[in-house]
Order: structure tokens, then C-alpha cells, then sequence
């Protein structure tokens, strides 16, 4: 396989790495606040992978180096992180930061600096639409989400009753966008919907809210603390429609603090590494086990493939590796592995396509 070959062919370089020969990635997300687990997880996945490429002779004999900065998911500490990793650290690309809002609040420097912002963990449409140079995105679309959440509802469950709970923020208006428009072509519309701040467990509103029409499913945008709170919540009170939520909130963080049998279903845009067939998900697993952990999940397995794939295409350059080659080798890059298909193109930068669901167990039911 394409990835085994590439490894293979550099194990004769790895005792030729000069230590001073690095490839750094620059890398801005929550690493402490209310979305921490998302930050903490990606960056663990991105870097048991580059721990293996890095035994194995790195990219064409450098060696890749994450430099990794908290921001706590607020798009003002983003910035500075950003400027920083730009201008003080001198990375060659900003790679994996998590977030809506924080990758809008840098829009305006990647656009001038052109520096390549490869596999944010957002599918914000303003990163894919208009395709741009120097942005990569591997995961699904927020869009796709929501439209495979809501034409399953629909046509699977026949539910019509359908409500919103925003996070009030750019991350919210691009989902609640997509979520209005493709309930629309159903014929429909949310029965109710409110908002709450963002990095905030402060929903009580939004419950008393959801609580006031019929309610077949309440749609969630926003982060894993405040949805399991208001889940938690709204079961004390006796109101147990199905929750949902797109995959920003990692499934298994939800389900591990449900203090009640409640109903819920995430989309996600990666499977369950535990079922997973891919070749790359035998060396995840095994690679997390290498460095302690046990436990793994969804979002480790997306930043292990976002280090995959921007590794791979780094060794088709040359081993003086410039932005330019980088770019030019993602745009024109496939690779397929028992059933998982990565493919970029000139006029579309987002290399997956696949939406999954995951459901409590609660939910288990509405699976058949």
C-alpha cells in the first residue's frame, strides 16, 4: 500500500536526520477550557503519527515537529497564536486547529500570508467555498451533516417536529444556514429556535424555550459540556425528544456524561476506530497503544489521518520541500484503503465525503 511503501523507503535516512532539520507545523486549539478534549484528542492522533514517520525517517530525512499552542477556542487568542506561529516560530503550515469562529477570525491572515492551512476540524463552507490555494480540508461538510441528519429524521423516523439550539457565534450561523435551507427543501421549519454563548453551560433559556411547542428532535450546535448539560437537564424535566448534534462534538464525551437514559445521535465524519476495517486504523490503534492510550476514539483517528495525509503528500516533494510543492501534491492526491477514499482536486479541497451516525444507547432503537 502507498503509505506502507513511503515509510518503508525512508528507513535507510532515519539515522542520516540532523536534528536542526525539521518541518514545523503550527498548531492553535483548545487545549484547556470547555472544548479541551476536542484539542487535546486531535493534537494525541496527529502526533502517535508523526512519532512513526519520525522512527521511520520522517519526510524524505526531516524529521516533522508540531508546535502546538492554546487558545482556548477564543478567536482573539487564535489570532495572536497564529501571528506567533507565523511570525516567531517561522512554521511551514498551520495544521490541524479546531473551530468555527477561531478559523474565521484568521481568514483575513491566511488569505495574505498565503501560508497553508491544512485539515482545521470545522466544516465551515467559508473554508471550501470558494476553493482557495493554500486551504485543505480532509473531514465532510457541515452541510452534509446536516442534510444526512435531517433526511433522517425525516424520511427514516418521520419526525416533522424539528428545533434548534445555537451556539451564538460564526460556528453557529454557518450551521443554523445549512440546517434552515435543507429543512426547506423539506417542506419545513424549525419549530423553535435559541440561542447560548459560546464556552458556556449557561442553557436553561433554551430548555424553557424548547419546552413551550411539540418537540419530535432537538438539532444541537455547539460544543460537548453545554449539550450534555442541557440533555441532562431536559430529562429531569421530563422532556425526552431525540437530541442530535454535528460531529464538533465528539460522541464519546457526550455519552460518557449522560447521567440518565436519554435519546441521542451525532453525525460524525469518521468511524469507530474499533470497527474500523481501514489498514490506517490497525496502525492507529496500534501506535495509540505504543504511547500509553488506551481509551481511543473518533477525533484521535482524524488528526492520525490529517498527519497521514499531509505527510504523504510532503514526500512527493522534493527534499528541499517548499509550500508551493506541498500545495501542488495535495491539490492532485488520492489514496483509498479498504473502503476509506481520500481525494483532492483543483476545484475541490476537502478530501472526504463520508458521514457516519453514532447513537447513545438509549437511541439504539431508532438504528433499524
Amino acid at each position: 500500500m502507498l503509505f506502507a511503501i513511503s515509510l518503508q523507503s525512508n528507513l535507510a535516512l532515519a539515522q542520516k536526520v540532523s536534528k536542526s532539520e525539521y518541518i514545523k507545523l503550527g498548531m492553535s486549539n483548545a487545549l484547556t477550557g470547555p472544548t479541551k478534549k476536542l484539542g487535546q484528542d486531535l493534537k494525541l492522533g496527529s502526533s502517535a503519527y508523526f512519532k512513526r514517520l519520525n522512527q521511520n525517517g520522517g519526510v524524505n530525512g526531516k524529521q516533522v515537529e508540531l508546535v502546538s499552542l492554546d487558545d482556548g477556542y477564543e478567536p482573539r487568542n487564535t489570532v495572536g497564536n497564529t501571528r506567533k506561529l507565523i511570525e516567531t516560530e517561522q512554521v511551514f503550515a498551520l495544521f490541524g486547529y479546531v473551530g468555527t469562529p477561531t478559523s474565521y477570525a484568521i481568514l483575513p491572515i491566511l488569505k495574505k500570508s498565503g501560508i497553508p492551512y491544512l485539515m482545521p476540524f470545522t466544516g465551515a463552507d467559508f473554508l471550501r467555498k470558494p476553493v482557495l490555494n493554500n486551504i485543505f480540508n480532509l473531514r465532510a461538510s457541515y452541510y452534509q451533516e446536516a442534510q444526512a441528519q435531517i433526511d433522517y429524521l425525516v424520511n427514516k423516523l418521520s419526525f416533522k417536529n424539528i428545533a434548534l439550539v445555537i451556539q451564538a457565534d460564526e460556528f453557529g450561523l454557518v450551521a443554523q444556514r445549512a440546517i434552515t435551507a435543507i429543512l426547506t427543501q423539506h417542506g419545513l421549519k424549525p419549530t423553535v429556535t435559541t440561542r447560548f454563548k459560546r464556552n458556556s453551560s449557561d442553557i436553561g433559556k433554551a430548555l424553557i424555550q424548547l419546552k413551550q411547542k411539540p418537540v419530535d428532535a432537538v438539532i444541537f450546535v455547539g460544543t460537548y459540556q453545554p449539550f450534555s448539560h442541557l440533555i441532562n437537564l431536559a430529562y429531569q424535566q421530563e422532556f425526552k425528544p431525540l437530541f442530535t448534534s454535528l460531529s464538533f462534538i465528539a460522541s464519546q464525551n457526550v455519552y460518557d456524561r449522560l447521567d440518565q437514559p436519554s435519546k441521542v445521535m451525532i453525525s460524525e465524519v469518521m468511524p469507530d476506530p474499533k470497527q474500523c476495517q481501514w489498514q490506517l486504523c490497525h496502525w492507529f490503534i496500534s501506535d495509540m497503544e505504543e504511547i500509553g492510550i488506551k481509551k481511543i476514539n473518533r477525533v484521535q483517528l482524524e488528526g492520525y489521518l490529517n498527519a497521514f495525509v499531509f505527510s504523504q503528500a510532503a514526500m512527493n516533494c522534493p527534499v528541499t520541500l517548499t509550500q508551493q510543492c506541498l500545495l501542488k501534491e495535495l491539490e492532485k492526491f488520492s489514496f483509498k484503503d479498504n473502503g476509506l477514499e481520500v481525494k483532492f482536486s483543483a476545484d475541490n479541497h476537502q478530501g472526504l465525503q463520508q458521514v457516519y451516525f453514532s447513537f447513545s444507547d438509549a437511541a439504539k432503537a431508532y438504528q433499524k
